[in-house]
């Protein structure tokens, strides 16, 4: 995946300290989860790669477009879809409507974008939903719509941040089955706290802290640093906090 970030440094108004700093990252071709406490900078990541912000120094770029060119932004946005938390939607509409509505300002024709809507919904388990109004359903069901309108589009990347929060443990499955048939087809970037499954969906992991990036690899070398005597079941819990310094 040609996603380069150069040199990037960031920070929000009246913080004295930059949330990323000077960050050089390259992400892969595949499926990569995205590590880091809270506060570690995977959001500001996330969002400086949709080209919703723009680094104070240093670039975004998507294999030759840079979203700080004016003539490269609408290009770099058709390509790239962003799933921010919280997501925001238009609760007047249907979920067919809201998703549709998606599609077009992602540069669709109108009734191309009416016509996927269904199919993407069906891809999250909302069938049964689809015209339905989003603020009748429950907290779990939108985010399910959040998902579909990342989708509908067909991104050559997806930006997922936390995109199982308020989801149950089937909708999870349902969610990480998802990810395993984007395999070959789509580029996805994740960002969760949700690491007890990671071998199941990804191929590399990428963990922040502090603006920084402090491990970039695959699976099975992030799961490497699990400590001898890890308990059962929980290595990749056990190497997280081995990278991270934390005492569990």
């Amino acid at each position: 995946m040609p996603l380069r970030y150069q040199s990037c440094t960031f920070r929000y108004a009246r913080r004295s300290r930059p949330v990323l700093d000077g960050l050089d990252l390259n992400f892969s071709q595949g499926h990569t989860v995205l590590l880091g406490p809270n506060g570690a900078g995977k959001s500001t990541l996330l969002t400086l790669g949709a080209g919703v912000e723009l680094p104070k120094s240093g670039h975004v770029r998507y294999g030759r477009l840079d979203p700080a060119n004016r003539r490269h932004l609408r290009d770099y946005r058709r390509r790239i879809s962003w799933l921010p938390q919280p997501p925001s939607f238009l609760p007047g509409l249907t979920c067919r409507e809201h998703v549709a509505y998606v599609g077009w300002l992602k540069g669709m024709r109108e009734r191309d974008a009416w016509h996927a809507a269904p199919a993407t919904l069906e891809r999250v388990g909302l069938t049964d939903k689809i015209d339905n109004k989003i603020k009748t359903l429950s907290g779990g069901q939108q985010q399910r719509v959040a998902i579909a309108q990342a989708l509908v589009h067909d991104a050559e990347l997806l930006l997922l941040d936390e995109p199982t929060v308020g989801l149950d443990p089937h909708q999870r499955r349902r969610f990480l089955d998802l990810l395993i048939s984007l395999r070959g087809t789509v580029n996805v970037i994740v960002s969760t706290h949700d690491i007890g499954d990671l071998d199941q969906a990804f191929d590399e992991v990428v963990v922040l802290e502090s603006g920084q990036c402090r491990f970039r690899g695959t699976v099975e070398q992030f799961a490497s640093h699990a400590e001898p005597d890890h308990a059962p079941g929980h290595q990749l819990v056990s190497a997280y906090s081995t990278l991270l310094g934390v005492t569990e």
